[in-house]
């Protein structure tokens, strides 16, 4: 039951009216360096077995922030960089809305290649398969935090809820937010997503978890029917 912790970098001087994208040099902003501490701080009781960044420099900053104190490194990763978006890099939000190509990325995604860029389907497909090699390669007991970009922990969402890429837009990773997927050996499960708050002494599974207690609360493959009284 490998538990994944997603976390989108902090503000930016260029988040929210332009599309950074692999834009060289764009670091977090003082809001943006507040938000990373603030979550640091959120996760310093839980112990982490690996922490993974992007390497854009927004995430790193977020990453290192966390990695604070802790006797780990922050591993760069292309596969959890954000999307190329080619030729809409660094262009204003307001004037890409305007593009025939706006509609399609709101409706179906799965079609999107970006003029010069990527097609959202591969961001999918390598940041998915990232995850599934950083899950293996920390076993069924690992905790681990990925830093990305919206786009990039939408898409995994997506794939750990079985939806297809067409409904990744339904979901939202604010900056600096925290999403956590537990991956168990017969389905993911969403256990936060968009989480900016929170409590997060539960997120690690208590010893001998690996199959389920077989109690109320349950943690392996089955789901709790009913709800069940929650994983804190």
């Amino acid at each position: 039951m490998t538990t994944l912790l997603l976390a989108r970098h902090g503000l930016t001087p260029l988040t929210g009216p332009v599309l950074a994208g692999w834009t060289p040099g764009v670091h977090l902003s003082e809001a943006g360096r507040a938000q990373a501490g603030a979550l640091a701080v959120r996760l310093a009781s839980l112990e982490l077995d690996a922490i993974v960044s992007s390497p854009l420099e927004r995430c790193m900053q977020t990453a290192q922030a966390v990695a604070e104190g802790r006797p780990l490194e922050v591993v760069g990763d292309d596969r959890f960089g954000e999307c190329r978006y080619g030729d809409w890099t660094g262009r204003p939000l307001a004037e890409l809305a305007k593009d025939p190509l706006w509609p399609v990325v709101q409706a179906h995604p799965s079609a999107v290649t970006f003029p010069g860029g990527e097609s959202l389907s591969s961001v999918q497909h390598r940041a998915v398969n990232a995850v599934r090699e950083w899950n293996e390669r920390l076993g069924p007991r690992g905790v681990y935090l990925a830093c990305s970009h919206g786009d990039v922990i939408k898409a995994i969402v997506a794939d750990a809820m079985g939806l297809h890429l067409d409904q990744f837009q339904r979901i939202t990773a604010d900056p600096a937010s925290l999403t956590v997927i537990r991956y168990t050996p017969l389905r993911p499960f969403v256990l936060r997503l968009n989480d900016v708050g929170g409590e997060v002494s539960g997120l690690r599974p208590p010893e001998g978890s690996e199959d389920g207690d077989g109690g109320e609360n349950i943690t392996g493959s089955d789901a709790a029917v009913g709800g069940g009284s929650g994983t804190t």
